[in-house]
């Protein structure tokens, strides 16, 4: 017996998407044995779409993660624009900080004293970024002073200790209170050369980042202890300045330009990062369209589970035209089948999306217990954890994409089965 048989009756002149059209859509989406291929295909085609938007959605969260806390933690360590001298060394910088911390829109001035060396310890060594600041200035990164694990920045400019980060601190075998010697090739010039300059100093404090090209290069000293350490009198390599609003940076830059007390050339976040954060850029846009070919492949599979469902229910379509239904009729029944299929699949994998990630953290802890792997190597990926940040616009542009194709999907079988002749229907039925 077909769906249509079952009914006593089929309503003639109903309105568009009525009750019965939803009714015989329903039915065609319950396929009996025998029709049990046409199921299959749309079962698949089901999950195609699940997976499909499921998957654009963590993926895109993970980048969008990736991005967020990159540029918080590059930008936030380093700083937003970067001033260097001109004409002469920045032997003012202590007037020259003060004076830019003024200007609207900077939040915070450093000078600071760069140098590049080889920390070690009696377990190992590892090549460093010396940086110089005031005990105000380091205290004052939020990445550095909010983050330390262990030992105190207290007294900091006073003693000649110095800050490191966790991984460097694992990677030399030492903890706060401990020794660790610096070795750096401009060292005091001799009879015979320049000789390497070595000095140990004792750890003060152990600090985490969460960012592992940082938390195992930096080692943060005195200024001054920097200044005697690199053979710099008296003055720095560069003024780390910190805005407000790292994307109104352009805006500041003009500020500082026309307020600075003396010739300075600037550079900021953008320039220094530009291929880095380019490249993640166009990694998120090409993982979008490789993404996006899933649902499209689910789509095609509704296609071809309603034409060959439309092939099945020839004769069904020929017993509603004899008895009254319109063309519309059978071209909405047909669409609403089809559409149930991609709607449903586009809300299940709306919700498995969203809450997968959301809880990727603890996803990522439990497949590393279950397969006894570590599966986020943080020396790989830089980031200590599996960062995610759900972009709702983003989420509904998937849904609506999702939504769209498997609409489409839809047209050309129900217009097919629309324009079927009642009466060459039931001679091929």
């Amino acid at each position: 017996m077909s769906a249509v048989a079952d009914n006593a009756a089929v309503p003639t002149g109903t309105k568009p998407f009525a009750s019965f059209e939803w009714l015989l859509a329903g039915r065609y989406l319950r396929t009996r044995r025998r029709e049990g291929f046409v199921s299959v295909i749309a079962g698949f085609s089901f999950l195609g779409i699940l997976l499909g938007v499921a998957t654009l959605i963590i993926v895109m969260s993970v980048m969008n993660g990736f991005r967020k806390e990159l540029l918080e933690k590059i930008v936030g360590v380093n700083g937003h624009i970067f001033a260097t001298p001109i004409d002469r060394p920045l032997d003012d910088y202590d007037s020259v900080a003060a004076r830019l911390s003024k200007i609207p829109g900077v939040k915070l001035a450093i000078p600071l004293v760069e140098g590049q060396a080889l920390a070690s310890s009696q377990t190992g060594n590892n090549g460093v970024l010396v940086r110089g600041v005031r005990e105000a200035d380091i205290k004052a990164i939020p990445f550095i002073g909010g983050n330390i694990k262990s030992g105190t920045l207290d007294g900091f400019d006073t003693t000649p200790g110095v800050a490191i980060g966790r991984r460097l601190a694992n990677a030399l075998g030492i903890q706060a209170g401990d020794n660790m010697t610096l070795v750096s090739p401009q060292g005091a010039s001799t009879p015979f050369g320049t000789a390497p300059r070595i000095k140990a100093y004792p750890v003060k404090a152990i600090f985490e980042i969460g960012m592992t090209e940082f938390d195992g290069t930096f080692v943060y000293m005195p200024l001054a202890e920097a200044q005697a350490y690199f053979n710099r009198d008296g003055d720095v390599n560069v003024i780390e300045i910190f805005v407000d609003n790292p994307d109104r940076t352009q805006t500041v830059r003009d500020a500082i330009e026309a307020d600075a007390p003396r010739p300075l050339v600037l550079s900021d976040w953008r320039q220094r990062n530009r291929s880095f954060f380019n490249a993640l850029e166009v990694e998120r846009n090409v993982m979008f369209i490789i993404l996006t070919l899933i649902v499209l492949v689910a789509a095609l599979n509704i296609v071809s589970g309603l034409i060959m469902l439309v092939k099945d229910k020839t004769a069904d379509i020929a017993i509603m035209r004899t008895m009254g239904c319109t063309r519309g009729t059978v071209l909405r029944v047909f669409l609403i089948t089809g559409a149930a299929i991609g709607v449903i699949g586009t809300l299940a994998g709306l919700a498995l999306g969203v809450v997968f990630a959301n809880n990727i953290k603890s996803i990522m802890a439990a497949l590393n217990w279950i397969t006894g792997a570590n599966l986020w190597d943080p020396t790989v990926r830089f980031l200590s954890d599996i960062p995610s940040v759900i972009d709702w616009r983003e989420v509904t542009s998937v849904v609506l994409m999702a939504l769209t194709l498997s609409l489409l999907a839809t047209l050309y079988p129900a217009w097919k089965a629309a324009r079927l002749d009642p009466v060459e229907a039931l001679r091929m039925g």
